[in-house]
């Protein structure tokens, strides 16, 4: 058995396969449109380059959810960041093409004016996370949601970092992962809790309409709850196509104090 440090991708003795990694994103800009990779190195703080900058509201600095997000401007998702030395994400300069196809630095004041009056730009080396630096959601859940709303949803309105394609046969696989410890690839990850969810949902992520139906969906079914959030407990390299084993379980979260944002906080 190979030691902690062991990046091996095969995970072989490592507890019982659930399923394999469907599909990876980051997000540069916290509530900007997701970046597709096919690997990336997941650190303590999530996945390199992942909600390292963040625009601010005016007026709400002192705020505990100064963020500029979808809930106030869902074109927001429109905004095309990346990275113009994308193996190095925390170093690279940072690029954002507008929905006009203008294309700005993130630091640039001119973005920030077309953003908003008074809106500014922070980064920070941690990120930008409401509640923890992982999110996880199965194509199960998402084909499960979208059976209770009678429509088919992209995986990206939920805005997770891994999509997982599960062998378990339920409708919401990850509910029965939390407490427990995931090796995906060179990762292991603990998933935390389940993800509290908000309007940002109700967000198309390729044209920006509304549809306010999905969240009601998602409370009154789920207890407004869908996909994971989790933290890492080994950094590693994580690829499509990886193995996901379930480890070990561990005791759940809920004596732990756990800075969850505001309610109905979600990575965004």
């Amino acid at each position: 058995m190979g030691s902690i440090s062991d990046p091996s991708r095969s995970a072989p003795g490592t507890g019982h396969s659930v399923g394999r990694v469907a599909a990876l994103w980051r997000y540069p800009v916290k509530s900007m449109a997701a970046e597709a990779l096919d690997e990336v190195e997941v650190s303590w703080h999530g996945v390199a380059g992942d909600r390292r900058w963040a625009f601010i509201r005016d007026g709400q600095v002192r705020s505990g959810f100064p963020w500029l997000t979808m809930r106030q401007r869902p074109d927001l998702g429109l905004y095309r960041p990346s990275f113009l030395e994308p193996a190095r994400p925390d170093a690279s300069r940072t690029v954002v093409r507008t929905p006009a196809g203008q294309e700005f630095e993130v630091a640039d004041p001119a973005l920030a004016a077309e953003l908003g009056s008074g809106v500014r730009v922070i980064k920070q080396g941690r990120g930008v996370f409401d509640t923890l630096p992982l999110s996880l959601i199965t194509t199960r859940t998402v084909h499960g949601i979208g059976a209770l709303v009678g429509g088919d949803l992209d995986p990206l309105r939920f805005r997770p970092n891994l999509l997982i394609e599960a062998t378990a046969t339920g409708a919401f696989p990850e509910d029965e992962w939390v407490g427990c410890t995931l090796h995906i690839g060179g990762l292991r990850m603990r998933v935390d809790k389940r993800d509290q969810r908000c309007v940002m949902v109700n967000v198309d992520p390729v044209t920006a309409r509304l549809d306010p139906g999905i969240l009601p969906v998602i409370v009154r079914e789920r207890q407004a709850c869908l996909g994971v959030y989790g933290s890492t407990v080994q950094p590693g390299r994580v690829a499509v196509g990886d193995p996901v084993m379930i480890e070990e379980r561990e005791q759940p979260l809920e004596s732990f104090e756990i800075d969850q944002g505001p309610p109905g906080a979600v990575a965004s």
